[in-house]
């Protein structure tokens, strides 16, 4: 076989990171795999890759809708031209990369394409629905990244996916500084002695970015030490809305020193962030696995999970601290019990045990026999 494995985007976003170290564990295990993605700013990947990568040449456009369909061509063009007609297997990651390759079937170029679910939206445009909904039905197999997933495309779609999972990258994900602490600290204005709060994703609804501040600044009247550092934010969907509610809070609270919006973080200082962390704040509201936590756990830092699936699927209840995403109440309680010491201390040791069932061998394994059963089936 040889495998395209297909993204939206070359910026770090959760799907992004699952196709890049698929990719790789794939290569790893002696498969011919490559990753593909657009690439609108001329870039490339956010991290240079073990595996073959090819970035396609992608435009701007100003607006979600008129964007989602130049990627789809983009994408369709650049798989059908000569240099790139070796693959013999796809597997997209997304809505945008499935409906490039619902194209190319339905034209007769490719025999057909696997489709990976992390997670499905809410669209109020009826265009960007129905892409969803095609890119997932075209599909000749689905499988997700949890079983949360695996029983919503079952009651809602009637489809039947296939569990996959999911892996964090513990060579470079681990509690040993690396040296960039130091530096990483100062670029983002940490003083000595401050704890930090980290939020991951940006800032959006499904992030409940608004919860964490919410609590993180009912704590920072009384705790001046205490420091939210919000990062990443790499997102092709419009949060704008969350974005001004985000900054109205802010400036209403009197204590907008207690934020730092650090946008993207450069992945070779993510490990480090982790680490100068002093607890990952993920009290999301939905998720489709929810990797941040893990990531965060093989480098030592505590997490702060919303207890709902797929959270509550494979984190156990002594591995995490557990809230409820609804109550800024529970999240503030929560970040206050995981900065305990004793607590602190605890989750720090368990983290790298728990991040090491997660491993990225399995999943590539998952994979291979994901293709071959539904190829012999097919």
């Amino acid at each position: 076989m040889s495998i395209a494995i297909l993204a939206h985007s070359t910026n770090p976003r959760g799907g992004v990171v699952h196709a890049m170290q698929l990719a790789e564990a794939l290569c790893d295990a002696g498969h011919d795999a490559t990753l593909i993605a657009p690439d609108a700013s001329g870039r490339g990947f956010f991290r240079r890759t073990r595996c073959p990568a090819l970035a396609i040449p992608a435009r701007p456009e100003p607006d979600t809708v008129s964007m989602v369909a130049r990627r789809i061509r983009e994408i369709a063009d650049f798989l059908q031209a000569p240099a790139t007609r070796r693959f013999t297997l796809f597997q997209a990651q997304d809505s945008i990369s499935s409906n490039a390759l619902a194209d190319l079937a339905e034209r007769g170029v490719i025999e057909g394409y696997f489709r990976t679910v992390h997670h499905l939206d809410r669209f109020e445009d009826a265009r960007l629905a129905s892409w969803q909904e095609r890119g997932l039905r075209g599909a000749r197999a689905v499988g997700v990244v949890s079983r949360l997933w695996q029983t919503r495309l079952l009651e809602s779609h009637g489809i039947e996916a296939t569990l996959l999972g999911n892996g964090v990258d513990r060579a470079r994900f681990s509690p040993a500084p690396d040296g960039r602490e130091a530096a990483l600290r100062s670029r983002l204005g940490l003083r000595a002695g401050d704890r930090v709060v980290l939020a991951m994703g940006g800032i959006e609804a499904r992030k409940n970015t608004l919860g964490t501040l919410q609590a993180v600044l009912s704590l920072a009247a009384r705790d001046p030490s205490l420091r939210m550092v919000v990062a990443g934010g790499a997102s092709l969907l419009d949060h704008s809305a969350q974005r001004a509610a985000f900054a109205a809070l802010l400036s209403a609270s009197g204590h907008a020193d207690a934020i730092v919006q650090a946008g993207i973080i450069d992945d070779a200082d993510m490990p480090a962030l982790y680490r100068i962390a002093d607890l990952l704040a993920c009290p999301s509201l939905e998720e489709g696995f929810g990797l941040c936590p893990i990531e965060a756990m093989a480098c030592g830092c505590p997490a702060l999970v919303s207890r709902i699936a797929p959270f509550t699927e494979h984190l156990e209840a002594d591995e995490a601290v557990w809230v409820d995403p609804h109550d800024a109440g529970s999240i503030r309680d929560g970040i206050v019990r995981a900065l305990r010491p004793d607590i602190a201390l605890r989750l720090r040791r368990q983290g790298p045990v728990t991040a090491a069932r997660f491993d990225w061998n399995t999943v590539a394994a998952r994979h291979r026999d994901f293709y071959a059963r539904e190829t012999i089936d097919a």
